[in-house]
């Protein structure tokens, strides 16, 4: 039978449930910190757990998991790599597709077809949501625009009865190739907000990484595996060295979260930072 292990400080958000409130049973076995002082896996793997503390009320905990034999970096949400391509998975089955095509459409009575010029449309809105919650080029809709559509929507199997409550300035290629660039390894923003709250042992827990050899790297989320050594890993947490919260992507992108922060109750407030706000790039735009 398989064994689950977990971090010792398991966290969920916005409340901090028990772990079989999580789906976990109720017999789990707590990971040590480290394997260079505890080894639970024989030989054949490391491991090393990082614990940032960003607020009073939350941890933030990841690991990093290397299989010796075949150099492989497993980890859970510290990087990410994003492809042009929709993931293998996503164009599968039509349930999956019909959440690319959801998203492909500029306006709520557009039809449009369920071919790759589309996916890659919608695959790239929905990497833009989930990164940024809200990106720039998102444009709501007012209510009098999507709500009297909805029942006019000329694709209702689409779901969410019709309702498009938003579209897409032109520029969100721009800003899809800032979070891409090729699929390069990047931490996502929000985690690099955690990180920046504890860079110093962030950094303690990238060198342990780094002084591993490995050539690939399996994250949990977007695209895997990825071929990374530890100098392209260590350059995807740049801001640790420049002891600044800079990121690659556009700052347009990254705006509602950085302004987010300032807005969050007493309890959540993150705690301050020598690095600074997150701060993106200059993008140009291609207009409404």
């Amino acid at each position: 039978q398989a064994q689950l292990w977990v971090t010792d400080a398991q966290y969920s958000f916005p409340f901090n449930l028990p772990n079989e409130w999580l789906g976990l049973p109720k017999q789990v076995n707590v990971l040590p910190a480290s394997s260079s002082t505890t080894q639970v896996w024989g030989n054949e793997f490391d491991y090393e757990v990082l614990t940032a503390k960003a607020s009073t009320a939350s941890v933030y905990q990841d690991v990093a998991v290397l299989h010796k034999p075949t150099r492989t970096l497993l980890v859970c949400d510290a990087v990410q790599s994003i492809s042009a391509e929709p993931p293998a998975i996503l164009l599968s089955e039509p349930e999956y597709r019909r959440a690319l095509l959801y998203h492909a459409r500029d306006d709520p009575l557009e039809r449009v077809d369920d071919d790759l010029y589309y996916w890659r449309k919608g695959w790239q809105r929905i990497a833009l949501f989930s990164n940024f919650f809200m990106p720039g080029p998102l444009q709501k809709l007012d209510a009098s625009v999507y709500l009297p559509a909805a029942s006019r929507s000329p694709m209702p199997e689409l779901g969410w009865a019709g309702i498009l409550p938003f579209t897409w300035s032109d520029a969100t290629p721009i800003s899809f190739e800032a979070l891409s660039q090729g699929g390069e390894v990047a931490v996502a923003p929000i985690i690099q907000i955690i990180m920046s709250r504890q860079p110093d042992a962030t950094r303690r827990w990238l060198d342990m990484l780094c002084s591993w050899e490995f050539e690939r790297v399996l994250p949990c989320h977007f695209d895997a595996p990825i071929t990374v050594s530890p100098t392209s890993l260590r350059r995807a947490f740049a801001f640790l060295d420049q002891m600044r919260n800079d990121v690659r992507f556009c700052d347009s992108d990254v705006t509602f979260l950085r302004e987010a922060l300032d807005q969050l109750p007493t309890n959540l407030a993150l705690f301050p930072t020598s690095l600074g706000p997150l701060r993106g790039k200059p993008c140009a735009s291609r207009g409404p």
